[in-house]
């Protein structure tokens, strides 16, 4: 790979999104849609990564490593370069990429990084792309030999040109040594009055440089200006996680349903039922099953492991080999040991569950006060029984029993059984005296 500096374009307003929230920052895939970009930047071993935003974007705060400029006030892509320019070096490429375009892959920087290993004479290297619907984009003005001599703004476009396929999606390579003096010859003569970077390509070949093109997939190069794209760009994210998943050795039972996030991990010989959601910070081992209209954030599922049906599970749960969560259980912050199992009906939180254990059906961890949340300990191999409330803090030690319809508010040692509740009473032909008593008093 050349030496290569990265500037990120992100000083857009972001109008149509109508929105508080900067149009980079809505959430893709779990995460803002500026982070993939960035992301990208530094798989790409960049030396310098520049991030160049509005002013209400000064104080961000990202992941990543990168320097982050202002350009005020915003006067087009050209100016914004600008601003970056005292932030790099005239050696090696400097890679132009875009804030609100995150779906470019790494394969298709590589390959226009090869067009400028094979051609260094070329001053700037774009990325085009043909979509079905060209309305509105600039063409690619190609020579017979395929380097790339104009691009031509959309409302300058003869009839001719507009039947030429191949379009302009903005993101462009261009020789560090070159950068300053193209950048320098700008001008603002057009209607807006601002400084464009398609221009540079009319530049460098006024000053003897030949240019350019590298074509990608139109889906990379998508922009993300309202929710219609926010929600279009979801949607290739997801299939492209879904297909990569199946072809890992992932069942997908129903891929279109599956929702993945930017950094799941999913082992090969997992299964995953229809309706499943699946949030940052899963890891799912080899062999597990994952049932139909289940939530997981922040969770490590084991080997062999099962979840579900509405399964709800979040904050920092670990499951371990062979573990069971059933229908209609939430668990927080938990570790479940191997073998141990909640199968019905229950809210586990703030709790280490040990191998084997057994936690029937309406079973709760009163974990919170109103103020402080609390841990509570259950055992290896300790059966709680159906509809049990476990006060904590607790601890329940090893092979302990739980009576059904408890209230567990001191700690039980191990192999004791412990039940909390009122004695049963039972009144002979209560039921019959108890309606007759209510009938008569409706009737009267």
């Amino acid at each position: 790979m050349n030496d290569i500096q990265i500037v990120i374009l992100a000083a857009g307003q972001g109008t149509r999104m109508k929105s508080d929230l900067p149009k980079i920052l809505h959430p893709l895939g779990g995460r803002p849609a500026l982070h993939y970009v960035l992301d990208l930047a530094h798989q790409l071993n960049p030396r310098e990564v520049v991030l160049v935003v509005s002013p209400s974007l000064k104080d961000i705060h990202t992941p990543f490593r990168h320097k982050t400029v202002i350009q005020f006030p915003a006067k087009g892509t050209g100016d914004a370069v600008k601003w970056a320019l005292p932030h790099l070096k005239e050696e090696g490429y400097v890679l132009i990429l875009y804030g609100d375009t995150p779906l470019i892959q790494k394969e298709t920087i590589e390959r226009m990084n090869k067009l400028s290993e094979c051609h260094p004479e070329m001053a700037v290297i774009l990325l085009g792309m043909c979509p079905s619907d060209k309305q509105g984009y600039a063409r690619l003005i190609l020579s017979d030999k395929g380097e790339l001599e104009e691009v031509v703004e959309h409302k300058d476009l003869s009839p001719s040109q507009k039947e030429i396929s191949i379009c302009n999606s903005g993101v462009m390579l261009i020789r560090g040594d070159l950068l300053n003096p193209l950048l320098s010859a700008l001008t603002s003569d057009n209607a807006a009055q601002e400084y464009y970077l398609p221009d540079l390509i009319k530049i460098a070949r006024q000053m003897g440089y030949t240019c350019g093109v590298v074509e990608g997939e139109t889906s990379e190069f998508m922009g993300i200006n309202t929710r219609q794209d926010l929600a279009q760009a979801e949607s290739i994210l997801q299939d492209r996680w879904r297909i990569k998943a199946m072809e890992s050795g992932v069942t997908l039972i129903d891929p279109t349903t599956v929702y993945f996030s930017y950094d799941t991990k999913v082992e090969p010989d997992v299964s995953l039922h229809p309706c499943v959601v699946l949030g940052p910070g899963v890891v799912i081992e080899r062999g597990a099953e994952v049932f139909s209209f289940c939530k997981l954030s922040d969770t490590h599922v084991g080997p062999h492991a099962h979840v579900g049906p509405f399964a709800h599970l979040r904050g920092g749960v670990s499951l371990q080999e062979k573990a069971e969560i059933g229908n209609f259980v939430e668990v927080k912050k938990s570790t479940f040991g191997p073998y141990a199992k909640a199968k019905h009906l229950s809210y586990i939180g703030d709790a280490e569950v040990g191998t084997k254990a057994n936690i029937g059906a309406g079973t709760i961890t009163c974990n919170y006060d109103g103020i402080t949340k609390f841990k509570t300990e259950i055992g290896e191999g300790v059966f709680i029984g159906s509809n049990s409330s476990l006060v904590a803090p607790l601890s329940i030690g090893d092979y302990a029993m739980v009576g059904a319809g408890s209230v567990i508010t001191h700690d039980v040692e191990s192999g004791a059984l412990a039940i909390a509740r009122n004695h049963q009473t039972t009144l002979e032909k209560g039921a019959d005296k108890f309606r007759e008593k209510r009938q008569k008093r409706k009737d009267s």
